[in-house]
């Protein structure tokens, strides 16, 4: 599968990839990881765009305060949702 994007989404994605299963970042620790700890609406964005869900697991970045925040794969945020309790990740 040859991904697509910019240069920044496919920085953001490629940080997603190696998020273990199980597992959740914020999006101010992706900024962070990726060396742009200021760009996490930039971040945000990125995983927004994201249209390789599940396959890159955007699922798996929740917000800062413990909240899922957006899901931008089929089936919105109840598949976010459901796609981390698969994990054994309840929030």
């Amino acid at each position: 599968m040859e991904v697509k994007g910019t240069k920044f989404q496919l920085k953001v994605w490629a940080y997603l990839k190696k998020i273990p299963r199980g597992s959740v970042k914020t999006y101010s620790q992706v900024a962070k990881a990726i060396g742009k700890p200021l760009a996490v609406r930039a971040v945000a964005n990125a995983i927004g765009k994201n249209p390789y869900s599940p396959k890159i697991p955007c699922h798996r970045v929740i917000k800062a305060d413990g909240s899922l925040g957006g899901y931008s794969g089929k089936g919105g945020v109840k598949t976010k949702r459901l796609l981390l309790k698969n994990e054994g990740i309840i929030l």
